[in-house]
C-alpha cells in the first residue's frame, strides 16, 4: 500500500476522534492504515511530529477562513471572533486543546499568531503589546478548552463527596455559579465573558 502524508494525517485525526490523544500511537495508526510502523516514519518521524501534524490539520479550516479586520472593524471585536473560532476548532475534536498545546512549531498556530499580530499592529497597537495581547488571547483560549475537555470526576473521585458539605464550605462559589447560569446563560456565554475580561483589559493598556 502506497501512503502519502495527507492520508497518514487524515487517519491520525480519525484515530484522535475515536480514542482521544492517549489512543494515538504510531502502532495503532499503522494498524488502521494496514501497514507496518516503519512505513509511517517517511511521513511522521516520531510521535511529536505526528501530534504537530494533527494540530495543523485540526486548525487548517480556521486558518483558511481567517481574514484581516475590515476597515470599520475594531481590533478587539475582530480578536474576539478569532478566539471564538479557535475554541470551536479545538472543541471539534477530543483533546483538541491538548494536541495544540503539545504541538511543536505548528504551522497553523503560527499562521494564526502572525495574522493576529499583524492585524493589531496595522490597527496601531505597538509591536511588543501586539505580541503580548496575541499570546494572552491564544493561551487563555487553549487553556479554557483544556479545562472544558478535561475528564469529569469519576465514581472514585466522587465517593464520599457530599454536595451539602461542599456548599457549606464554599457558599460564595456555589452562589456565583448558581447566579451566573440561572438566567439561561451557557458555557459559550461564560467563555465570551471571560474572554472579554482578557481583551478589554488588553485594549485599556494600548
Amino acid at each position: 500500500m502506497t501512503l502519502d502524508r495527507e492520508q497518514v494525517v487524515a487517519e491520525a485525526v480519525a484515530l484522535l476522534d475515536a480514542d482521544g490523544l492517549d489512543g494515538v500511537t504510531t502502532r495503532r495508526l499503522a494498524t488502521r492504515l494496514g501497514v507496518q510502523s516503519p512505513s509511517l516514519y517517511w511521513h511522521v518521524p516520531n510521535k511529536a511530529a505526528l501530534v504537530t501534524a494533527i494540530a495543523d490539520a485540526i486548525l487548517a479550516d480556521l486558518v483558511r477562513e481567517l481574514s484581516p479586520p475590515t476597515p470599520d472593524e475594531a481590533w478587539p471585536d475582530w480578536l474576539t471572533g478569532l478566539a471564538r473560532g479557535l475554541r470551536r476548532a479545538l472543541l471539534a475534536h477530543p483533546d483538541g486543546a491538548r494536541v495544540v498545546s503539545a504541538a511543536q512549531l505548528s504551522a497553523s498556530m503560527n499562521a494564526v499568531s502572525e495574522l493576529a499580530m499583524s492585524a493589531l499592529v496595522a490597527a496601531g497597537v505597538p509591536l511588543r503589546q501586539a505580541r503580548v495581547i496575541t499570546l494572552a488571547t491564544e493561551r487563555f483560549t487553549v487553556g479554557y478548552v483544556l479545562e472544558e475537555q478535561a475528564p469529569r470526576p469519576d465514581e472514585t473521585a466522587l465517593r464520599g463527596w457530599d454536595l451539602a458539605e461542599f456548599t457549606a464550605a464554599h457558599p460564595t462559589l456555589i452562589a456565583g455559579i448558581t447566579d451566573y447560569f440561572q438566567d439561561g446563560r451557557t458555557p459559550d456565554d461564560l467563555f465570551d465573558d471571560c474572554l472579554h475580561v482578557v481583551i478589554a483589559g488588553a485594549a485599556a493598556t494600548t
